[in-house]
Order: C-alpha cells, then structure tokens, then sequence
C-alpha cells in the first residue's frame, strides 16, 4: 500500500475521454458538441466509382430550420455542414450562432482561421486583447491560432452570424491544440435567461 501522502487525489481522465483539449473536463459544459463523440473526418473506403457517385447524390441544399439550436443561455448554435452532417464535404465545417441580448460566447482558441458573417446585430471581438467592432453586413475574420471571444452589443435583440471554417482540414493534420481560456458566467442575466432562439432560422 502506498502511504505517499503527496501524490494527487485525483488525476485527469485518460487522454482518450471525451472533454479534453478544447474542453476543461472539471468544468460544467454545456454545449453538447464539446463533450459528444464526433467524426471529424470521414473514411473514404469502397471504389472510386462508388465514391463519386454517392457525391453526385448529395443534397445540394440543407435547410437550418429543420436543425435544433444547441446551448444557452448567452448563445446558442446549429450545425449546418460538415464531415459528419454531410457527406457533400470533407474540408469545410460552417454553423451558426446566436447570441441573447448582451450575451457572449466562450474566450477560446484555436489553430484553424474562421470567416463570421454577421447577418443580424451589433457587437465586438476581442482577438488576443485587441477590440474590433461589429455589426450586420461585416464578415470579420478570426485568425489561425487567435484567442477570442463574440459579444452582442445589442440591449433588446438577437445577434445572428454565420460561420464558416476550414477546421476539418486543419484537424486531419492534425493541428488539434484549441482550449477554452474562459467560459460565460454561470450567472446569465434576466434578459438571457428568458431569450428564446429564433425558430424560423
């Protein structure tokens, strides 16, 4: 038996769980995304033939009503393509964002670049403690490796942007090192907690 009162109490669950790396894994999650087992990539097995034509198949149009919005209560967010939603795409992850009156999302980073475009709203970026403001109209750009965070300005609406990233790829080379630096507050306002997503979108 070992009486080393000096070794921790607790260590961190094996790198294999799910929660590490993006996540801190002692910490209340509550986006389903983060914690969910995922395919980041697809195999590509069968013939060539098959391939192409299961490609040609696709959609073509994905409507993101028929999709739910996931989080709460400061920002929501629905996934519209990527490898696992999709088979049309390999290489490109795009979802959407909504943000309650005055809310905010996670301060995190990543190594892949992302493209925000503001379709409802006004708010800020702060990317790697510089400000940059916002409003409905801006495609904004978070660069490779940026620590960031969204904030909606707005006082009575929502905020709306579409995301757009090439994150798949930069995941296949294995460029996974991303975290969470600070999550929202766990005590949302009034305005957050009684904001509902819009559901025709």
């Amino acid at each position: 038996m070992n009486d080393d009162t000096s070794a921790p109490k607790s260590a961190p669950p094996p790198s294999g769980e799910p929660g590490l790396g993006h996540n801190n894994p002692f910490a209340d999650v509550v986006w389903e995304r983060k914690t969910k087992h995922r395919i980041f990539v697809r195999a590509l097995e069968g013939t060539y033939g098959n391939l192409v034509h299961e490609l040609y198949s696709q959609p073509r149009v994905y409507r993101t009503k028929d999709l739910k919005w996931k989080g709460g209560p400061g920002s929501y967010g629905k996934k519209i393509i990527n490898p696992q939603s999709a088979k049309v795409t390999q290489s490109i992850e795009t979802h959407m964002e909504v943000y309650a009156p005055g809310g905010r999302n996670s301060k995190h980073g990543h190594m892949n670049s992302a493209v925000f475009f503001v379709l409802k709203g006004k708010g800020h970026d702060v990317h790697d403690g510089r400000r940059y403001d916002w409003e409905a109209g801006d495609a904004m750009i978070v660069e490779n490796a940026c620590v960031h965070q969204h904030f909606s300005d707005e006082t009575d609406d929502e905020c709306i942007l579409l995301v757009m990233k090439a994150k798949p790829l930069f995941l296949f080379m294995h460029m996974l090192f991303q975290k969470v630096a600070e999550f929202p507050s766990k005590n949302p306002t009034p305005k957050e907690l009684t904001f509902v997503p819009p559901g025709d979108l």
